[in-house]
């Protein structure tokens, strides 16, 4: 829907661009305000004030004017943080049996409602117009409030002056390896996510046919997403399957690379099983490496904050690159190097070393 933003509100490519830059940053900027969230009221509640803030966004950046369209974006942004940071730490809170199990099924979903959102944003802008298009994700953040309520409304004791693992947690090397690994594998993706259409139709494949392609890979990641963490949960070590994942995603960069044009489905198929995997593990691996709920949310505050910043210079990067050199040999070079620089961290954060209470918090 971007173009007819941009041809609504009268918007340059550089403002049009910065809609979702803006959302991006706010990911990295803004997840440690969720231990905060979450430490004040508790893990449940956090998930409930994002989901608020979520419906009082998409309505906002669908108003009139530039105010509304950027204010909105951030409320969106700010509120995405705090439900991908809390998301670890519930499944802990909750499920500390079955981590595996239930962060395969949120992780699924989670890809599962961003496909289907952009099958149905193009179909309800042409029928009503983007405002209402845009709008209408805030229904569906209310009817999660609304289910989510009696949850959040439990008597849960909070520790509102509990440890805070912050200090600690940013001195263990461990955090680093696992916010280096999520960083890269996001911004694998999001090179792919950015670049991939543009790149199929440098190739000689149409414009739709294209988008299909982008589509089937992250259709594909439903299933990774969903089998991967369940499978890995209960092994010991994740290291077999962090290989696997990083060694599929660099073939399907290869293919995308030596061969675009030549059966396009199939490097699809072998790219959204290694990125599905990837962003599963990554999230699986916050959660086992923390050794309870607080230190689990401060630990993915550290490691999606640091992550997505990380990750959004890839995009860019990988575009400025195609601008110097004027193809796509060098981009996927470069996003092959990323490739390998995420199984190199993978290696190291899958290994079944937990960070332990004393290494994670501070009074």
């Amino acid at each position: 829907m971007l173009g007819a933003i941009m041809d609504d509100l009268a918007l340059g490519p550089a403002a049009g661009g910065a809609i979702t830059t803006v959302m991006v940053v706010c990911l990295g900027l803004l997840g440690p305000a969720a231990p905060l969230i979450s430490t004040r009221f508790g893990l449940d509640r956090a998930l409930l004030v994002g989901l608020l803030v979520l419906a009082v966004g998409a309505v906002l950046r669908s108003s009139d004017g530039l105010f509304g369209l950027y204010g909105g974006a951030v409320l969106v942004g700010t509120a995405i943080a705090i439900m991908n940071v809390v998301m670890p730490g519930l499944v802990k809170q909750h499920f500390p049996e079955k981590i595996g199990l239930y962060t395969g099924v949120y992780v699924s979903c989670l890809v599962a409602g961003a496909a289907g959102a952009s099958a149905l944003a193009v179909p309800l802008a042409d029928a009503y117009g983007w405002r209402v298009a845009a709008g209408s994700v805030a229904l569906l953040a209310v009817l999660a409030a609304i289910v989510w309520v009696p949850q959040a409304w439990r008597p849960v004791p909070v520790a509102s002056t509990g440890p805070r693992p912050f200090r600690r947690l940013l001195r263990s090397r461990v955090t680093w390896f696992v916010t280096a690994f999520m960083g890269m594998q996001s911004m694998s993706f999001y090179i792919m996510l950015a670049w991939l259409p543009t790149i199929f139709q440098d190739a000689g494949l149409p414009a739709d046919q294209a988008g299909y392609l982008l589509s089937l890979t992250n259709l594909i990641q439903i299933a990774a997403t969903l089998w991967v963490p369940i499978i890995a949960g209960r092994a010991r070590s994740q290291v077999p399957h962090v290989t696997a994942a990083a060694v599929l995603t660099i073939a399907g960069y290869l293919a995308v690379l030596l061969a675009p044009a030549t059966l396009p489905w199939l490097w699809m198929i072998i790219l959204g099983v290694g990125q599905g995997a990837s962003i599963a593990l990554a999230l699986l691996i916050i959660t086992l490496r923390a050794p309870d709920p607080t230190s689990v949310t401060a630990l993915s505050a550290i490691a999606q904050s640091f992550g997505y910043l990380l990750a959004a210079l890839g995009p860019f990067v990988i575009g400025l690159l195609n601008q110097l050199t004027g193809g796509w040999t060098w981009p996927l070079v470069a996003g092959l190097a990323v490739c390998v620089i995420q199984l190199a961290f993978g290696l190291v954060a899958a290994r079944p070393v937990v960070i332990t209470k004393e290494e994670a918090t501070i009074r």
